[in-house]
């Protein structure tokens, strides 16, 4: 069985080296001097795993990456989408390409230990784009090429994209918290590391999360929280926009994270890059 895995990112390059490393022939395309002559060769894979960037901007997130790398796949091939999208995508785009097979397999990766994460994945979520019988044996032949895990799930794909923000929206909550706790002791004149260490002591807590200086900085950064979170409130501010309190919600933990990342420096190219320079201007140490 040939491998395709279109976007050699850390999540694409993990994704692709795991499937090398055991035994499967493999083949990576992207825009890369080093990929970007195997472009046709994805025409000859079996399944092809895509995962290119969705980038928020200030106009909204924006998945016309994904949508235009889907041709490359052949007719009758299964094509699995690893980038985050919008609830309701994956459906989308199988309406466009009929005549292929498009599911949604999120990824758990962090940037630090991708390759170990790629190889030992908290858990496999497939979601299938229509629910057929034909797409659920799709689904079971990617689980079967999958590196093994304790968590295997088949289900919508409307369920396996809200998953995914449901992983990096609380993780993005966590922080937020961890930050409103850390400024508590600092006003109280407390030493915030014994409070942190019961923190990552509690069962119902678990260390993720608890620093709240990290990698420089205040917040909740890098390359997903930031455009995910300004992707889901739009997504709920939409979907559920008689919710005047879940709203509010939403944009507090929102405005109050962007305060805490200006406020220390760090990611400013990444807050121009989702909500303009008008966020920015100003605000820079």
């Amino acid at each position: 069985m040939k491998i395709g895995c279109i976007g050699q990112g850390f999540v694409g390059k993990n994704t692709a080296d795991d499937f090398a490393n055991r035994g499967f022939s493999v083949v990576r395309y992207a825009l890369e001097a080093e990929y970007v002559d195997n472009r046709d060769e994805i025409a000859d894979c079996d399944i092809v795993f895509i995962a290119v960037p969705t980038p928020t901007t200030p106009a909204g997130p924006d998945s016309s990456i994904v949508a235009k790398v889907i041709s490359l796949a052949a007719d009758d091939s299964i094509v699995v989408i690893k980038s985050t999208i919008l609830p309701g995508t994956t459906k989308e785009l199988q309406s466009q390409y009929p005549n292929k097979i498009i599911l949604f397999s999120p990824e758990f990766l962090l940037e630090k230990t991708a390759a170990f994460d790629a190889a030992n994945p908290i858990m496999n979520v497939i979601g299938c784009s229509l629910y057929t019988k034909e797409q659920k044996a799709a689904a079971d032949k990617v689980m079967s090429v999958l590196p093994d895990s304790k968590h295997n799930y088949v289900v919508t794909a409307e369920q396996a994209e809200l998953q995914k923000y449901a992983h990096n929206i609380q993780g993005y909550f966590r922080i937020v918290l961890s930050n409103l706790l850390y400024e508590v002791a600092g006003k109280m004149e407390t030493d915030w590391g014994p409070i942190k260490q019961m923190m990552d002591s509690d069962p119902m807590m678990s260390p993720w999360y608890n620093d709240p200086v990290h990698k420089g900085g205040r917040g909740a950064g890098g390359n997903c929280f930031i455009k995910d979170m300004a992707a889901f409130r739009g997504y709920y501010e939409k979907l559920l926009e008689t919710d005047e309190e879940g709203v509010a919600l939403l944009k507090a933990m929102e405005r109050k994270n962007i305060e805490l990342l200006l406020a220390s420096s760090k990611n400013i190219d990444l807050v121009t890059e989702v909500y303009g320079e008008e966020m920015t201007n100003g605000n820079r140490k």
